[in-house]
């Protein structure tokens, strides 16, 4: 890959990311303090990044993949993202703001399999080459923390009070409308599938692959995934307003100390991986789900803040442990056949099915724990999370059986 494409790749990545990050880590606290959200309409609003995942694959089965160069397509989705940016931005009611939300995570969930097709395309070795590229979308994501938190200053109590935290969909709206232009510069990236081809609805989801359910294994992996989705979107959607409302300073700048752990823990992941295969990884993973919540549960923002910093820097273990040896296990489960197909069912259960009912947990927990004087009991919001993980931990543990093929696969 020549200099000038390896710049215009990693910078789309830092945009797309850079977009997400300046708006969806804030949302919670921003519903609640300038929107007066209730925890169902915070679960309903974070439930759109579900049906967006769900949504996704038509968009780019039916359309990119058939009749667009996928750039173009990624410039208008992140154009008409930039107009309904500004939308959320001026939005003063919950109800207002929804429609605009749900169109926005509709188009934008596509993006990022786009930014991956435009990436994929202009590589020749995409296991050496990929990394070096995604990482800049990581990190995208912490140079909006960093700015909302150390020089804007959006995020402090009294800004989040006083409405200052909408500013941060003006400069996510301004971003995209940066990467929406700057996409059209960006390699050419033809359609995969000609346009006359049958358009197959099972494979664009991934149902193919339900076959591979058969095996008593994936059968276990693929439950487990959905269940583990429900403490994630606690964090999704919980972890902002707790911080803020605990008292923790620049909780959007320190939240970043996750996406730094996720890059340090992805180059841990092949040697852990090797070293104590598929099962082991993913249970350290499912563990550490456990662990943070329940360091959420009993920290707090002065002589335990220590806890509470600890749980943020978990994430890395937390996702990457799960979710990316997940995606090798299932890339080695699945076998040539069912490759793409098994991804797609993976993703469609995770950040689908399984956010969807997480969101809907978090939301009505939140608001059963809502005190009379409008505060939360956080200990009681953190903890059942913890205990979801837990127990997903003892199933996996007791029930899935590890095979050496995986940890082969990974030798070679």
């Amino acid at each position: 890959m020549n200099l000038n494409n390896r710049i215009k790749l990693s910078s789309m990545m830092f945009l797309e990311f850079f977009i997400w990050g300046a708006w969806f880590v804030t949302l919670g606290t921003f519903l609640g303090n300038n929107l007066s959200a209730t925890g169902g309409q915070s679960a309903s609003v974070f439930s759109t990044q579900s049906w967006g995942a769900i949504i996704a694959p038509f968009i780019i089965g039916l359309i990119a993949d058939r009749y667009f160069n996928a750039e173009k397509i990624l410039g208008i989705l992140h154009l008409i993202g930039a107009v309904l940016m500004y939308q959320m931005y001026n939005a003063t009611d919950i109800n207002v703001f929804y429609p605009y939300v749900l169109a926005y995570m509709i188009l934008f969930m596509p993006t990022l399999a786009l930014v991956n097709s435009v990436s994929f395309n202009q590589m020749k070795d995409p296991e050496k080459e990929f990394s070096t590229i995604r990482v800049w979308g990581t990190i995208g994501w912490i140079a909006a923390g960093l700015l909302i938190s150390f020089f804007f200053h959006w995020d402090t109590a009294e800004a989040a009070k006083s409405g200052m935290l909408k500013n941060t969909f003006l400069m996510a709206g301004i971003a995209s409308l940066v990467l929406g232009l700057f996409s059209f510069a960006l390699p050419k990236t033809p359609p995969k599938v000609a346009s006359g081809e049958k358009v197959n609805v099972s494979e664009i989801l991934g149902l193919n692959a339900l076959k591979l359910l058969k095996d008593k294994n994936f059968a276990i992996f693929f439950i487990s995934s959905i269940l583990i989705c429900i403490p994630l979107a606690f964090y999704y959607q919980n972890a902002h307003p707790f911080l803020s409302n605990v008292g923790l300073e620049d909780p959007t700048g320190k939240m970043t100390i996750g996406q730094i752990s996720e890059v340090l823990f992805l180059l841990l992941l092949p040697v852990f991986f090797t070293k104590f295969g598929f099962k082991k990884t993913i249970l350290v993973g499912m563990l550490a789900w456990g662990i943070r919540y329940a360091l959420f549960a009993y920290g707090n923002a002065s002589d335990l803040s220590f806890m509470l910093i600890l749980g943020i820097a978990l994430h890395g273990i937390c996702y990457d442990f799960f979710f990316v040896s997940g995606q090798i296990y299932t890339n080695s489960a699945a076998g040539e056949k069912y490759k793409s197909s098994a991804q797609g069912l993976i993703t469609l259960a995770t950040y689908g099915v399984g956010m969807l009912i997480g969101f809907e947990v978090a939301g009505w927990i939140t608001d059963t724990y809502k005190l009379a004087d409008g505060s939360f009991d956080w200990k009681m919001v953190w903890i059942i999370p913890s205990g979801i993980a837990f127990v997903v931990f003892l199933l996996f543990a007791l029930f899935f059986t590890d095979k050496k093929k995986v940890e082969a696969q990974l030798n070679h």
